[in-house]
């Protein structure tokens, strides 16, 4: 998928300004498909303008720079449905994290420990966040993604927890400076 594609299936659910589309894509309900900046969304807009595939409106705002407001056309959303049909690409999956449990042996016991505990918190507020979204969600497709999400989350959550002992000892332990003085 690129940004195009992202921005035209944002679109496709409903109005928005520029800003509004990247934080959708990077904090909201479109954050987990493809990373947007600012600087690949304004010229994706710009093209999808030009090509006739949005349309652009611009709202006065007191005190504050006129909103450009962008709405999918007929042209855009049938490209947009077209586009769905692309064999998708793997998916693509980065952790820092698991980056830092990677190099567990150069770290002590306790920082990993509280790594650990970090992340299953995170997992678990995660899967709470999802459970809020899909409680008030009726759209089918965005529940199918929200029980994925909610899947992935569960059984890293479980992986953590049944294997927690097994990552802590891949540090050091901690030496008590205090007792060999």
């Amino acid at each position: 998928m690129n940004i195009r594609t992202l921005c035209l299936g944002i679109l496709n659910f409903g109005d928005a300004t520029g800003y509004e589309i990247k934080k959708l894509s990077s904090e909201g309900r479109f954050s987990y498909y493809i990373d947007a900046s600012f600087g690949a969304i304004y010229p994706a807009l710009s093209r999808l303008h030009e090509d006739g595939l949005i349309s652009l409106r611009e709202e006065q705002q007191e005190g504050k720079p006129t909103r450009k407001v962008y709405s999918i056309t007929d042209t855009g959303r049938t490209e947009f449905i077209s586009n769905l049909g692309d064999e998708p690409t793997p998916d693509k999956f980065k952790s820092q994290f698991l980056f830092l449990m990677m190099c567990g042996e150069y770290l002590d016991r306790a920082k990993i420990s509280k790594f650990i505990d970090d992340r299953i918190l995170q997992m678990k507020d995660e899967c709470h966040h999802l459970d809020e979204v899909g409680a008030h969600c009726d759209h089918a497709g965005s529940q199918f993604v929200i029980g994925y999400g909610k899947a992935i989350n569960q059984a890293a959550l479980k992986y953590m927890e049944d294997n927690r002992e097994f990552a802590e000892q891949l540090g050091k332990k901690t030496v008590n400076r205090e007792a060999t003085k």
